[in-house]
């Protein structure tokens, strides 16, 4: 970050179903110059997913070669998937002036914020671990087992952000949360 016109990192985590993704999305499509990163995983593919947009869908021999070929801002293996960040990506839009918000988790927010010290950390936080559950369950996206490895996770995660993170949103009422998001992008970063 050499220079006033390079962009910033904005970092945002929180559990599993607690709405990062789409308070995300409506901050990109709220405010100028704030672009969502897109993440690189093993996870398969849901049918209303689509490559290159949500996610780079890769096997995890590809996303092995990347790893071993430093192509990564952060990665991290998440209840069996490989989840990373791309580096080239990520360094372009911040050398082009653009802000970037990274939907990463706890483990790569603490090493991207040794490599960006002057990233914005946000924690989103379901109300309360009943709402997270039931939030998880109505996904019908996973099945139960993986419903209870998440919910068991969150709670390591959030005793971390505690810990590193700068700002705590509680997705309460979703225009809300988003108001908030934008505040603390608005009041760091200058956007």
């Amino acid at each position: 970050m050499s220079s006033n016109h390079d962009g910033k990192i904005i970092i945002v985590s929180g559990p599993s179903g607690v709405g990062k993704s789409t308070i995300c999305r409506e901050v990109v499509n709220r405010l100028d110059n704030v672009f969502l990163s897109v993440s690189a995983t093993t996870r398969t593919k849901s049918e209303s997913e689509v490559d290159g947009k949500d996610y780079w869908f890769l096997t995890r021999g590809e996303f092995e070669k990347r790893i071993e070929d430093g192509m990564f801002l952060e990665y991290a293996e998440v209840f069996g998937n490989l989840y990373g960040t791309p580096k080239d990506k990520t360094d372009k839009a911040i050398e082009d002036g653009k802000n970037v918000i990274l939907e990463i988790d706890v483990q790569g927010a603490r090493r991207t914020k040794q490599i960006y010290p002057d990233a914005e950390m946000v924690f989103i936080l379901a109300p309360t671990h009943k709402d997270l559950a039931e939030r998880l369950n109505g996904r019908a996206r996973d099945g139960e087992k993986v419903v209870e490895e998440r919910l068991s996770g969150a709670s390591a995660e959030i005793a971390a952000a505690w810990q590193f993170y700068e700002h705590m949103v509680i997705n309460d009422d979703l225009q809300q949360a988003v108001n908030e998001v934008i505040q603390i992008i608005q009041g760091n970063i200058g956007e």
